[in-house]
């Protein structure tokens, strides 16, 4: 709400107007709903590890590596996707991510080896890598423009994004969510009769996804500037990128903690722990669309960032040192958290300096991947090092320190978040809260 007025507030994401989350084109929501699918992909696997492991001989640690693979491919990738999509242009580089999946997802049901899956979860990183990168800035570029102009600093690159630009970035995060939330249902219905029959499936709604995206999207604008491959490195030398990237970093490794390695400690059936997953990505996608902009707006971005990061942190300890009914109420609990940071993070990342969009996004996932990657092949190993709570402790420890990073570098992060600090219109010596 306006604090002045008490109507919608300059810009809106949930305003009814031509910015709104809903009144999307063809193309927004073609983009997004294939991006439901690509989400679908990471936590496709959760419900399904113990029976990979059956089914491939592995050991917890073997089957890990599906994530690691995957996540460290995503992240070395992110230093090509620009490069790639400023010559081919956004929608050739959504194509050949959407058919690289279809190709890798098909090929990690036939797999013969535990070995076989995990290279042919990379080649499905790679494709992920390329449409979900370029996913994002199309969103943002095809979006209704809504109503309200951005801001000087915004036209920078920094700022809240305004009307259509802020309710594009929520319609990702909510595909986000919602992938996240299904992909466990999915792989629990599909993989009940067989571990492979998710990877298929799979291959399947991405082939959908391709024929949506190619009727759907035409072709967005090219950059003036073609996209180097050392680009996205360059961004980070911008501080307030850097400082997001960083924080993420440590908040990915506690993410992809809890993502990857709890599903053993649960050991529930793949129908339970899909149930329990889908819940948590429920939680995910409520937080992350509907909760997190309206504690931005009543609080500021870096305190709910900050204060949602330290409450993780205690969720991780309780679930790892908890009993088995308290680890699948953290498990379902941690989706909230995990949304209001995810929102938070990636405008953060869109906004805090002035490269393009394209370019912050590539840098600071390039960061951020890469502890996606180191999670879920640490977190066994330091369980075998030790002992099955351990692994929690240190993921609460990444957990405050990605808090930490946030304080300690609130000077650098505030180009973007500034705009999203409490307004005290004060009237008649009352001070009024923007809603």
């Amino acid at each position: 709400m306006n604090s002045r007025t008490g109507g919608p507030a300059e810009g809106d994401p949930f305003d009814a107007g031509a910015g709104g989350i809903l009144r999307q084109p063809k193309a927004v929501w073609a983009t997004a709903g294939a991006s439901v699918v690509a989400f679908m992909g990471i936590g496709l696997v959760d419900p399904i590890l113990p029976s990979i492991a059956e089914g491939l001989d592995a050991s917890a640690g073997q089957v890990s590596l599906l994530f690691t693979s995957y996540f460290l491919i995503t992240a070395l990738a992110m230093l090509v996707t620009g490069f790639v999509s400023s010559r081919v242009g956004g929608k050739k580089t959504l194509l050949l991510g959407l058919a690289l999946v279809v190709v890798f997802a098909g090929l990690s049901g036939t797999s013969g080896s535990v070995g076989e899956l995990v290279g042919f979860r990379a080649g499905w990183g790679l494709g992920n890598a390329l449409f979900v990168s370029t996913a994002l800035a199309v969103i943002v570029g095809a979006a209704h423009p809504g109503g309200a102009a951005r801001s000087a600093s915004a036209k920078g690159g920094g700022g809240r994004r305004a009307g259509g630009s802020a309710a594009a970035i929520l319609l990702y995060e909510s595909a986000l969510g919602l992938g996240m939330a299904c992909g466990p249902l999915v792989g629990a219905l599909l993989g009940d009769a067989s571990w492979r029959y998710p990877f298929f499936g799979t291959a399947v709604l991405m082939a959908i996804g391709f024929l949506c995206v190619t009727a759907f999207l035409r072709e967005q604008p090219k950059p003036a500037r073609k996209t180097s491959l050392l680009d996205p490195l360059k961004a980070l030398g911008h501080g307030g990128l850097a400082s997001a990237a960083a924080s993420a970093f440590f908040y990915n490794y506690t993410f992809f903690t809890v993502l990857a390695f709890t599903p053993f400690v649960l050991d529930m059936t793949p129908y339970k722990s899909g149930a329990v997953f889908f819940a948590w990505g429920v939680l995910l996608a409520v937080f992350s669309v509907l909760v997190a902009p309206r504690l931005q707006a009543r609080f500021g971005s870096l305190k709910v960032l900050g204060g949602s990061l330290v409450l993780l942190a205690v969720d991780v300890l309780v679930l790892g040192y908890g009993d088995h009914t308290t680890a699948v109420a953290c498990t379902v609990l941690s989706g909230a958290f995990i949304g209001v940071n995810n929102t938070v993070y990636t405008e953060l990342a869109l906004g805090v300096s002035d490269a393009p969009r394209p370019v912050a996004s590539a840098g600071y996932n390039f960061v951020r991947w890469f502890a996606a990657a180191a999670a879920p092949f640490l977190a066994p190993k330091i369980e075998e090092w030790s002992d099955i709570h351990i692994p929690f402790v240190v993921a609460a420890v990444t957990a405050v320190l990605g808090a930490v990073v946030v304080w300690a570098r609130r000077a650098s992060l505030t180009h973007e978040a500034a705009e999203l600090e409490p307004q005290h219109a004060t009237e008649d010596g009352v001070g009024v809260f923007a809603d």
